[in-house]
Formats: C-alpha cells, structure tokens, sequence
C-alpha cells in the first residue's frame, strides 16, 4: 500500500512510486539522496535505511524536522487541525487569512500543513518575499474529521519511516547537495520540469538543467531524474540533447485539468539514468514517435493524476 504524505503539492509522485521502486530493486543498499525532496513520497515509500532529504523550501524541511523530532505528533496535529478548522467552518473560510498571514509572520510548521491543505488546488505557491501566496479553496468546512484523521494517520506512518532509519534533512538547494555526495550513494531527483509550468519554491531554468546534469556526472554515483518527456503539444528537448548520455524509460498518464474530458491530456513520463535498467533503452535510440499520445480507452492501464478544484 503506498503510504500518502500529509504535505500535498501537484505534481507528487505517489502514482509512480512502484515504478521507480522497480527501476531500484536491482541497485545495491545505498544512501538514498534527494536533492529535490518536495513532499518526500518517494523516499517514505522506498524506506531507504538512510537517507539525505533536501529541498529550497525551508518550510517542507522544518515540517519534516517536526515529525523527526517529535514536535509534531499525529496527536498535537489533531487537536490543531481540529481547532482552527472549527474557526475555518465558523468564519466561512475567513480564517484561511489569518492563518496565511501568520504563517508568513513566524512560519509555524502546522500553520504551513493547514494552509497546504486547505489552499486551492493543492498549489504550494511562494511570492518573491518569500510569502505563501495561495488563496483559499473555498470549502470552509474543509477539515472534517473523517479528513483530519486521514492527515494524522499520515504523519503517524512518516513518523515511523522516519524513526526507524538514519534520516537527515537538510534546507539547501540542489548544487549544495550534490556537492555531498558520496560515489556509492544512489541520487533521485524530481526537479521542476523545465519548459513546463511548475509550481515549486524556486524557479527552474535553463541553466538549473545544465547544473544539475553537470553535477549529478561529475563523482560517479548513480542517479534517476524524473522529467517530462512529450505531451500532445510539445516535446522536452533537452531529453534528447542534454541527457543523451542517459538511459531511458517512459510512462504514459494523464493530467485531469478542470472537469471536461476534453482537459484530459497525455503525458509521457521519462526516467533518466545513468545505468541499465529492466526494459530501458538508451536515450540516443529511443523513438519519440512511437509514443501513444491519444486519449484514454485502455480500461484504465495508464497512470491518471487529477487536478481537481481543491
């Protein structure tokens, strides 16, 4: 069963992480590093004995710092959630600003899990201050129990991910932590996808791809990235250009964008590597074209990631 983390963000992986389990259960036991930790669901659900957890965004780190730490506990984010979700209901959702300017005030942890939740579409969206800028979504009664015990439940089974092995957290951006990493580490990395809208912590340019391809060759450790590879309007060049010195794998699935099914878009998926893998080619001989790029009608075979209202 794949464990669900308690912070959102679109774009999560939680429908590939069987994949790329698969693409590891042949590497031997290293430090897992992630220099793009996001919502941590890929390491929470490979369960690496140790771990290096890294990511621009100082509050997703200070979360998960909580959770290790025992500052936040699935009790203390109950009564929390209970709390202001009372005051979220009885102020029709008025709250959500006052908790949004205190949360860029002082930054609390849990103050940062309400807004997560309860933000419209799941954006983790910051502005050039630093500021969470996200609006509500507009269900004041957005914490019922049912939904609060499902968040509990979440921090409790990353609490005990987390206590039972050697895992580090650490704020920094990417360059920073690739330059601790060791040869007989195995790297994955979920950068935002260039040339795409991407809703992160930081921007993500040109230059951020060159880096990140650069670094991740320079020490001889192996590495998965995650990117983007086609959709029905646009290819990723850079796979074919920057990352030629990879192997490749995809994944079709679909972005479900508002409620037509004419919104309902394919996406390919790409791995890269820099080893062999179960069913992997290299990137210099795969076929762009061969990819399906047409609509559903496979009884559900293909990964579906929803982008629903809230």
């Amino acid at each position: 069963m794949t464990l669900v983390p308690p912070i959102k963000q679109q774009g999560i992986k939680t429908k590939l992480v069987d994949w790329i389990r698969g693409v590891c259960v042949d590497q031997p036991r290293r430090r897992w590093v992630e220099p793009f930790m996001g919502t941590g669901v890929v390491a929470f659900n490979l369960r690496p004995r140790a771990a290096l957890l890294c990511d621009g965004n100082p509050h997703v780190i200070r979360f998960y710092e909580g959770i290790q730490s025992g500052g936040i506990t699935a009790e203390g984010g109950r009564s929390f959630l209970v709390r202001e979700g009372e005051e979220l209901s009885r102020t029709d959702g008025r709250h959500y600003y006052f908790i949004r300017d205190r949360f860029n005030e002082a930054g609390d942890p849990l103050d940062f899990l309400f807004l997560n939740r309860a933000c419209f579409n799941g954006l983790m969206r910051f502005n050039r201050d630093g500021g969470f800028n996200v609006p509500f979504c507009r269900k004041p009664n957005r914490f019922a129990p049912a939904l609060v015990t499902k968040i509990c439940n979440q921090i409790s089974a990353v609490a005990h991910v987390i206590g039972s092995g050697d895992y580090e957290f650490k704020h920094q951006e990417f360059r920073q932590t690739l330059g601790e990493v060791r040869k007989t580490d195995l790297i994955y990395c979920d950068p935002p996808y260039i040339g795409r809208h991407v809703d992160y912590f930081n921007s993500w340019s040109e230059s951020d791809e060159f880096d990140l391809h650069a670094l991740l060759g320079r020490n001889g450790a192996r590495y998965i990235v995650s990117t983007w590879l086609r959709n029905r309007y646009r290819v990723n060049g850079y796979v074919h250009s920057l990352w030629s010195d990879c192997s490749i794998l995809t994944r079709r699935h679909f972005y479900h964008v508002g409620a037509r099914e004419s919104n309902r878009n394919a996406v390919h998926e790409a791995l890269l590597m820099n080893f062999e893998a179960a069913g992997s080619t290299p990137v210099g001989e795969f076929n762009m074209d061969a990819l399906d790029m047409s609509t559903p009608g496979d009884g559900g075979r293909d990964l579906e990631f929803r982008q629903a209202a809230c």
